[in-house]
């Protein structure tokens, strides 16, 4: 059985207002939450990016649902801080924080100054930083002089249980490294459901045992061609293609080379629909592929109809 998450997009909407989406969410269905961390959003345009670890408490005080986060611990954040924060919020809230962990972007963690190192080496200080997490998350005081630099640091809050550290993927090759380590996946659902089902059989192969989640990007309105209009005008800077958006530091970097990107390319990336039986197809695709939750995340500012739509003519498909 596939669980319904929604996603709580911190570059496009400020916190106040993604409290209200959440409580609604919450009121129509939706089990699950995500939340992005960033420091800078992917457009200028999307305008937004509050803090999101002082918004998960509140979030988790309003609703019942669950809640993770992706987070980049080794830059932006040291990885005694992200323990310490994720132990907190699992203490007060049992068994509902998860943590998603990924190799991060320049756009959110340059803004501390940082060499920003290939992938290969990002990966190693990410896997580095996840067992400083965990070593904390158990009881040790840790000190480890590597990648990263932890002194005798003990973490006397801790929850019962420590948060589940899911590894995020873009790719088969990340999916595959993950299934080392992670204590699951999550990965993006797109139109090309057979790329999608690559990652997570990539992932399965060497995990079968380990739960996978998908963040759905879609764009639902009840009009097609304003659906379409709002994820060109949201999303198309997340459709920019290639490893170049690694070394980008500025939204408007991203609106720069964003200029050029059609609607047929985020179509190709964004399932685009006012025909809620589309994106039912979708998500019936989505829940063949036995992913234990998706998230959507309606890439448009449209969120009160989308919510409320999805909920209750969606939801209940698959209840």
């Amino acid at each position: 059985m596939t669980d319904f998450g929604y996603h709580a997009s911190h570059e496009q909407f400020a916190p106040s207002d993604l409290l209200e989406c959440v409580r609604l969410a919450d009121a129509c269905g939706f089990e699950h939450a995500m939340a992005s961390d960033h420091f800078h959003p992917w457009s200028e345009r999307q305008g937004e990016s509050g803090f999101v670890w002082s918004w998960l408490g509140s979030a988790m005080e309003a609703t019942s649902m669950t809640f993770g986060t992706v987070n980049a611990p080794g830059y932006r954040y040291h990885p005694a801080i992200v323990a310490q924060a994720a132990a907190t919020l699992r203490e007060q809230y049992p068994e509902r924080f998860w943590l998603s962990v990924g190799s991060g972007q320049l756009l959110n963690e340059g803004v501390v100054g940082t060499d920003w190192p290939v992938k290969a080496e990002r990966n190693a200080r990410l896997e580095e930083c996840v067992d400083v997490l965990r070593r904390l998350w158990d009881g040790e005081t840790v000190t480890h002089h590597g990648r990263v630099t932890v002194e005798e640091a003990t973490l006397f809050t801790r929850p019962e249980t420590p948060p589940p550290v899911i590894g995020a993927a873009l790719s088969t090759e990340t999916a595959a490294w993950l299934a080392e380590w992670a204590d699951g996946m999550i990965t993006v659902g797109t139109p090309d459901q057979e790329a999608d089902a690559a990652r997570v059989e990539a992932f399965r192969e060497r995990a079968p045992e380990k739960p996978v989640y998908l963040k759905v990007q879609l764009s639902y309105h009840e009009d097609d061609a304003r659906a379409l209009e709002g994820a060109v005008d949201q999303w198309r800077s997340n459709c920019v293609p290639g490893p170049v958006t690694q070394e980008l530091r500025t939204p408007a970097s991203f609106d720069e080379l964003s200029e050029e990107i059609g609607e047929q390319q985020v179509e190709a990336n964004v399932r685009v629909s006012a025909d809620l039986d589309d994106h039912l197809e979708w998500l019936r695709a989505d829940a063949d592929l036995s992913v234990d939750r998706c998230y959507l995340h309606n890439v448009n500012t449209e969120q009160e109809a989308f919510i409320e739509t999805f909920g209750e003519e969606l939801l209940e498909e698959f209840s």
